[in-house]
């Protein structure tokens, strides 16, 4: 395949919720529109790891679902590969794999039985059990817990299984948003090991949602910005902090929005 292994043209996603006016009545509230994704356009080639830094409610999430085919466009066209997300959904499935911080999982099942079921589920039942041990064991996971239950692991645990998983697949394209959330700096130095393994071994595109200025410079190849649904910059992490005069990733969001991610992060979850 020629085709960019991720090409988004004019793509557009709003949200409808009910708010109230300033001053109305409580009762009274009116449909809204929340427009998560601004008419984007956006062309990743295959190979690399491109970061897509912003805090939440920057429409990151959003564009990952969408590539992911979890959500559909309003407007504007997406295509994994050259199949497109809506009108090929199931062939863009066969090319990807998403892990997020709210990873699922059957928890009276153990790591070893989630990953064999993912596994079939992309048709890899080829030596599964010694690539788990040897993936959950390179992710710090102690081998004494791969039959245990999942609801018997702590969250970090659960969260390294989910990024296991998606290695384990073996996908073309890797959706990784907020993957390392939750996880100690020694654990997310061990995910980024395993992907520079995963990426020496077979050609693979990454691209990884953070608010994690650090483990973008780390990972990246390339680094988008976005917020309120747009994308404000685009380079290497070298690049950016060049054309911006700034000493770090976090000092180029704070240049471009005027405000830095955990303070945004921190409003997000304030009651």
């Amino acid at each position: 395949m020629n085709s960019p292994a991720v090409e988004l043209r004019g793509v557009r996603k709003a949200f409808r919720r009910r708010e109230r006016e300033s001053g109305a009545h409580w009762w009274k509230r009116e449909w809204k529109d929340k427009v998560a994704l601004h008419e984007l356009d956006l062309t990743v080639d295959k190979g690399g790891v491109t970061g897509i830094l912003g805090p939440n409610g920057s429409g990151k999430s959003t564009l990952i679902r969408i590539l992911g085919t979890l959500l559909t466009p309003d407007a504007g066209r997406a295509f994994v590969f050259g199949w497109d997300v809506v009108d090929d959904a199931l062939e863009v499935r066969r090319h990807v794999n998403r892990v997020s911080v709210e990873a699922a999982f059957f928890k009276e099942l153990s790591p070893w039985e989630n990953m064999v079921y993912a596994a079939r589920l992309y048709g890899n039942t080829g030596g599964t059990r010694r690539r788990v041990v040897e993936i959950l064991e390179t992710l710090g996971l102690p081998r004494d817990v791969i039959d245990q239950p999942m609801k018997q692991l702590s969250r970090g645990q659960q969260q390294k299984v989910a990024i296991a998983r998606s290695f384990l697949t073996a996908p073309s394209l890797l959706l990784m948003d907020e993957p390392t959330t939750g996880l100690d700096p020694r654990s997310k130095k061990e995910v980024q090991s395993v992907l520079e393994s995963l990426r020496s071994q077979r050609e693979i595109t990454v691209l990884l949602c953070t608010h994690d200025m650090d483990e973008a410079a780390a990972m990246c190849d390339r680094v988008l910005m976005m917020d309120g649904g747009r994308v404000l910059a685009d380079g290497t992490p070298g690049e950016l902090s060049t054309r911006y005069d700034a000493p770090s990733l976090e000092d180029v969001f704070m240049h471009l929005t005027g405000k830095r991610l955990e303070a945004e992060e921190m409003e997000e979850v304030a009651p």
